[in-house]
């Protein structure tokens, strides 16, 4: 059975272990012409099995080099191999496809994946969106390694999840190869395309780079909203541990965008976002502790979102105290205050497809824990959480396992906080 969240996606009688992506983009017309090598391993036998990809048209298929059938309907593309594949088996698929690619709507979500800008490509996937320019299992727990290789016109610059290993000019195209050896689910995958330039920006332990139109780097919303990324990552690795990938780059668009979007050691925010406004930089903070809670550690259920949302947001509020700004138990304090005006009819725990974006999951995560921190004390808050993301990076993980992992590290029953933030629809007191 796949994920009951994000209905009609992922096959669990398989996983992909490596995907090779290659694209060429035509920017005028927005063509896309793929081929995609999957490296698999068999979870049973299989006669057959499902890749996810839709609006684009599959034209061959084989299995271990040798044609085999397929029949695609909707987001499903069903794979009949010539042979049924031993349980335990290695194999490896390849998909040559093309179309005109666009976003995927999926009840009760947003539309997510591959979507035009004025002039280039964004790819927003979270929870959905994969399928929109690549075959493969959009499963959360089934992460994998990546290369991506992408042809797009020459002048544009393409950002990737990974890093760029090359990129060269071919006639009136530029290729740009990244490569990502730190395992990732579908959904942190993405390709962003548009006439960028690219700054390093000094003083963190990994390179810190931004990606964005001319002129963006230097201006005062930059200075305010951006440039302190440095220190937000040199700050957050002192809480949570290093920082779990090579680097971490941040793409700008031209164009206004609604809310930024996590990848994999990329994050998107658009113009809009250049303000020395709190509402900006609080979000700058979220995206960046991502690739510690939801990349480097990532849920194997959808239901268990707050895992990623929740430890976002705290960091929001770590990061505010740290620079000079609100505390952190003032932070709490006033969304508790916000939080006992709405409706308390939310299981931040399992909130369910309609609501696990809602903002109370966000926010009564951060307050789950903040209770944790204020019932185990600094110093066992902290350690708890870099020994968390040690020994989870690269995996996956429920609630059950942070309870668990919590109450081990603290050496006492916490059972009864985790019920009544995450599993009760009342909200409970807020420590002092």
């Amino acid at each position: 059975m796949t994920d009951p969240y994000v209905s009609g996606h992922g096959d669990a009688t398989y996983d992909v272990t490596h995907y090779a992506i290659d694209l060429a983009v035509k920017l005028e017309g927005n063509r896309l012409d793929g081929e995609a090598r999957l490296s698999c391993v068999a979870r049973e036998r299989l006669p057959s099995f499902d890749l996810d990809l839709a609006h684009l048209r599959p034209s061959r298929v084989t299995v271990d080099g040798r044609p085999a059938k397929y029949t695609h309907r909707g987001t499903r593309l069903l794979v009949r191999p010539a042979q049924p594949i031993a349980d335990g088996a290695g194999f490896e698929v390849r998909v040559k496809y093309a179309g005109q690619p666009k976003p995927i709507r999926l009840h009760p979500h947003d539309d997510a994946g591959w979507e035009e800008l004025t002039d280039g490509v964004i790819v927003a996937a979270q929870p959905h969106g994969a399928p929109s320019w690549f075959p493969g299992n959009d499963r959360p727990d089934n992460k994998a390694t990546y290369s991506i290789t992408v042809s797009v016109p020459a002048g544009y610059r393409v950002a990737a999840s990974g890093e760029l290993r090359s990129s060269r000019r071919s006639g009136a195209s530029t290729v740009w190869v990244h490569e990502q050896p730190s395992p990732m689910p579908t959904y942190l995958a993405t390709v962003q395309i548009g006439r960028y330039d690219l700054t390093e920006l000094p003083g963190a332990p990994v390179p810190v780079r931004v990606v964005a139109p001319e002129g963006v780097v230097g201006s005062g919303g930059f200075a305010a909203a951006f440039a302190e990324q440095p220190a937000m990552l040199t700050f957050f690795a002192s809480l949570f541990g290093d920082y779990p990938f090579e680097s971490y780059t941040c793409v700008i668009t031209d164009d206004d965008l609604e809310i930024p979007l996590e990848s994999q050691g990329l994050s998107t925010f658009g113009r809009n976002f250049l303000s020395d406004d709190w509402e900006c930089v609080r979000l700058v903070a979220h995206e960046l502790a991502h690739q510690w809670f939801g990349n480097a550690v990532t849920l194997r259920e959808w239901r268990d979102i707050w895992l990623h949302e929740g430890f976002a947001c705290y960091a929001e509020w770590l990061w505010s105290q740290e620079c000079g700004l609100a505390s952190t138990d003032d932070r709490a304090a006033r969304h508790f205050e916000k939080l006992e005006k709405l409706d308390q009819d939310i299981l931040v725990g399992d909130p369910g497809p309609e609501l696990m974006f809602d903002d109370r999951v966000y926010k009564r995560g951060a307050l789950t824990l903040h209770a944790l921190r204020k019932r185990v004390g600094d110093d066992a808050f902290f350690d708890l959480l870099r020994s968390w993301v040690s020994g989870n990076s690269g995996g996956s993980v429920s609630t059950v396992d942070f309870v668990l992992h919590c109450e081990q590290a603290a050496g006492e029953d916490l059972s009864g906080l985790f019920e009544d933030w995450l599993f009760t629809e009342r909200l409970p007191e807020l420590p002092l």
